[in-house]
């Protein structure tokens, strides 16, 4: 697989790829991210990606012509999936879009910032927009960042225990059941017998009746779905 990511602001992305699974991953040659500083392709010499608003109002507007100019570049090379625009108001990642896009081949994700991006890049070259929450910050590269995660850790080979992915919160619409290590016994709290028993099969109901319990206590809606 292969993500870019197209940002005013590439700094922001260098430690969420540097480190841990995101970083074995692209080490082993599962996925490569590549980020693109969207002043690369600024429209003069001052490097400018952004403007006023037409209509007046606060804040800058990212500008049609460097987006579009970074996104038509990649695309002389690579044919892309999805043009994934990280905006508040797209539809609202959830496990089941995850498991959709760690699917695809290649990704193209836009990261806003200010006000957003220049509408006619929504209209005309955007494919899909996520949201990654119903609140506001600052740009859509933390947003980008966790979208990436949520794709990267389900390709296969990426985590060192293939069912590990499977058994996460959500995958079956369920929050994942607690779960414990060492010592069994902690100033008294201790493991649930169950545990240590030995018995597969006797952990596996235990670990679905919590999950339902959990679901039910915390988010009884995902048993309505």
């Amino acid at each position: 697989m292969r993500i870019d990511i197209i940002t005013c602001l590439p700094s922001l992305l260098e430690s969420p790829f540097s480190h841990s699974i995101l970083k074995r991953a692209q080490e082993k040659g599962l996925v490569e991210v590549v980020v693109h500083d969207l002043r690369d392709y600024a429209v003069n010499k001052h490097k400018q990606v952004d403007d006023y608003a037409y209509g007046g109002g606060a804040g800058m507007v990212l500008m049609i012509e460097p987006i579009v100019r970074c996104i038509r570049q990649l695309q002389e090379n690579t044919s892309y999936d999805e043009i994934i625009y990280m905006s508040p108001d797209g539809e609202r990642l959830d496990q089941p879009i995850a498991n959709q896009l760690s699917l695809k081949r290649n990704l193209i994700l836009l990261c806003g910032h200010y006000k957003g991006v220049d509408e006619r890049v929504r209209e005309h070259f955007v494919t899909r927009e996520i949201s990654i929450g119903d609140y506001v910050l600052s740009g859509g590269e933390l947003a980008a960042a966790v979208l990436a995660d949520s794709i990267i850790r389900l390709l296969p080979g990426v985590l060192s225990d293939e069912t590990s992915a499977l058994s996460d919160s959500f995958q079956d619409n369920l929050i994942a059941p607690p779960v414990f290590t060492r010592p069994s016994d902690f100033e008294g709290m201790k493991v649930p017998d169950v545990l240590l028993s030995g018995h597969e099969q006797r952990i596996d109901d235990w670990r679905h009746e919590q999950s339902m319990k959990r679901t039910a206590e915390r988010r009884p809606g995902l048993l309505d779905d």
